[in-house]
């Protein structure tokens, strides 16, 4: 009605058109079997006489015709009914509802082949075809109440949540550029995610298992070493990543203008690594470099003070080792100033240490506290403020990680144009609070040198980022951009990376880079990499039944891309992400989620190839007791001079005095 149609005329002519169809049925019925209706006294003169004309016109002239003009007028019919609509019905019945039909309304010309009575072949030929008919009645009438009409069968969204991504291949002498591939709509097509600005930053998350080594940073190392860049690696399960970054370096050696020197630090096998003083004199410039380094090595041991950064029992230990690192620096141009140098000065008594510590007058403002805390006799604040540094530092006092801080093989300048270096430094899961706070040392040292002008593009890549502590990194960051320092951050979670550096510093870090790659993760990681991506215009679609008919609406509206359940739920290999371009170099489709390719059995065939890092040097038990004994000794030896010089000085300064005094006296 709503298409200003007469509901009721279209009714009448329906039932009209079927009830023709009906009695063209039952006149040939009378035509066929007229003898036996004879028979039965069912025939009329008049009757004999209408259908005899009618016979004349051809339509009766054989059995087929009025039987297919009856069924036609039966589909026409048909064509015109609106049914009840019943998501139940199946096609698959009314298929054969109208095949039993049609057979049954053919095959029934069979019967006159009967050799039975000519009143029971008309029975079974009018039986027959009648039902023959009705079967296909009853068809085309559950035809009309089926839903034509189906919605999408995508019932988790997937081909609405597709969107076109980058195809081409857009490389350039700094970019990482990793082959992948994506669905759009119910296509599997080439894709390529671009980093061609890595010096905006990369951030890589992923939960265990997500594949961030085997996907990401194994490309990031091999194509940056392939492009020539000096490297820092921090490797989170020494050592993966290094044995990757010593076998590319061994291919790629030829790439570099200056061939690059490969060190390791690894604190479990002394004949595998090199040694490296972090603490080094010539690069800590002024008092702020040794601040530095005090506050790294601090919160590298005790990771809750970084929320609590500015706490007088925070902030006493951080000055108090400021002033032990400085002293060591100026004494003797720092002969002694390594950190093993440190931890044994720091366990002097008060009365030895503070009596020379304050004879050096840029720690003095550093020192005054304790040493007022000291002559007041308040050893409960003194202990407090010092014991939690002593307490810290102790847990440092090894020989393996002495020999390692106490040597000098190379400088922490990775990017020296004179003189590039790969360095690996390794950590041990198990062995995490001890080597982490070293460790932060080395990255917070290593920073600071690399982060200068007219150097060498460097790549930082840091597995597992949250394990060590450096202050700033989102200076780091932001700074190193024009540096030519490639940064790579992997964690597992934001929440991860919140725990260990607090909510403010975590949320600038995951803020302020450019390129963010992400495999599964979940929670408010998850929410927050889908609020990040946005929303796109996606398909909906509504269905509506009433008594005689369905209604299917369909509209577009504004969805996110790539909602949060979907990022909890990638695959192995399955990563998201946001990369970041050049002025010169745009790119318009900036966000992706495809599925990265790796030939595996390449891979396998060049690991099983891999040569392992060879052995430094040979180091004994012996050589690792005797250089920790050295140290101790050192120290008692400083502790002895200076005490005896502080003496001394003392003894003159009272000589003086006393002589002024009698001088004085006589006069």
């Amino acid at each position: 009605m709503n298409t200003g149609e007469d509901i009721q005329s279209l009714r009448k002519i329906i039932d009209l058109t079927r009830l023709i169809s009906i009695v063209i049925l039952v006149i040939h019925f009378y035509l066929c079997c007229y003898q036996v209706f004879v028979h039965w006294g069912l025939n009329a003169e008049l009757t004999d006489k209408l259908f005899g004309n009618i016979a004349r016109t051809g339509l009766f002239a054989d059995t087929l015709r009025p039987k297919l003009a009856s069924l036609l007028l039966l589909l026409i019919s048909l064509l015109g009914v609106k049914g009840k609509k019943d998501e139940k019905i199946r096609i698959n019945s009314i298929v054969a509802y109208l095949i039993t039909g049609l057979l049954l309304y053919y095959i029934s010309t069979l019967c006159f082949y009967m050799p039975v009575s000519a009143v029971l072949i008309t029975l079974a030929y009018i039986g027959v075809t009648t039902t023959g008919y009705l079967l296909i009645l009853t068809g085309g009438t559950l035809l009309s109440r089926m839903i034509k009409d189906k919605l999408q069968k995508d019932i988790f969204n997937t081909d609405n949540e597709t969107f076109p991504q980058e195809e081409r291949l857009l490389e350039n002498e700094y970019s990482v550029n990793l082959p992948a591939k994506y669905r759009l709509k119910d296509q599997i097509r080439d894709s390529w995610i671009n980093v061609i600005n890595p010096f905006r930053g990369m951030l890589v998350a992923g939960t265990p298992g997500a594949g961030k080594s085997y996907f990401i940073i194994r490309h990031i190392i091999d194509q940056h070493i392939a492009k020539g860049y000096s490297m820092f690696l921090y490797d989170f399960k020494f050592d993966d990543l290094s044995k990757i970054a010593y076998n590319k370096l061994l291919k790629y050696q030829g790439n570099y203008a200056v061939k690059p020197k490969f060190y390791v630090i690894n604190f479990d096998d002394l004949n595998r690594t090199h040694r490296c003083n972090p603490l080094d004199p010539e690069s800590m410039d002024d008092l702020t470099d040794a601040t530095e380094a005090s506050r790294t090595i601090m919160m590298g041991l005790n990771r809750s003070w970084i929320k609590k950064e500015g706490d007088f029992f925070v902030e006493s230990p951080i000055n108090f080792l400021t002033a032990v690192i400085w002293y060591l620096r100026k004494y003797k141009k720092g002969r002694y100033c390594t950190l093993p140098h440190v931890i044994e000065l720091m366990q002097a008594d008060y009365d030895q240490l503070f009596s020379f510590l304050q004879q050096e007058e840029e720690i003095k403002v550093l020192v005054n506290p304790f040493i007022s805390a000291w002559q007041n006799k308040a050893m409960a604040q003194l202990e407090g403020q010092i014991a939690s540094a002593k307490i810290g530092l102790a847990r440092l006092s090894s020989p393996q990680l002495y020999y390692v801080l106490s040597g000098n093989d190379f400088t922490l300048d990775v990017n020296n144009p004179k003189e590039p270096k790969i360095v690996c430094v390794g950590n041990n899961p198990q062995k995490l609070q001890v080597y982490g706070a070293v460790l932060s040392l080395y990255v917070s040292r290593m920073i600071k040198l690399v982060n200068r002008k007219a150097q060498l593009k460097s790549s930082l890549v840091f597995d597992e980022f949250p394990t060590i502590y450096f202050n700033n990194m989102d200076s780091l960051i932001a700074t190193a951009r024009s540096n030519k320092v490639a940064t790579t951050l992997a964690v597992q979670d934001f929440s991860q990376l919140k725990k260990d550096y607090g909510s403010e510093q975590a949320d600038v870090i995951v803020g302020i880079v450019g390129n963010v790659i992400s495999g599964q993760v979940t929670g408010d990681t998850a929410k927050k990499l889908s609020e990040n991506f946005g929303k796109i215009m996606q398909d909906r679609e509504s269905r509506s039944i009433n008594s005689s008919d369905i209604s299917i609406s369909r509209s577009l509206q504004l969805e996110y891309a790539i909602p949060a359940a979907k990022i909890s739920a990638l695959s192995s290999g399955e990563f998201v992400g946001m990369v970041a371009d050049n002025p010169d170099q745009k790119i318009q489709l900036k966000m992706f989620h495809s599925e990265i390719q790796n030939d595996h059995g390449a891979i396998a065939v060049e690991e099983a190839a891999y040569k392992p890092i060879p052995v430094i040097e040979p180091v004994s038990y012996g050589d690792v007791m005797e250089n920790y004994i050295r140290i101790k000794a050192e120290v008692d030896e400083l502790l002895k001079a200076e005490c005896k010089q502080v003496s001394d000085q003392s003894e003159n300064d009272q000589e003086g005095s006393q002589g002024a005094v009698e001088s004085l006296v006589s006069v």
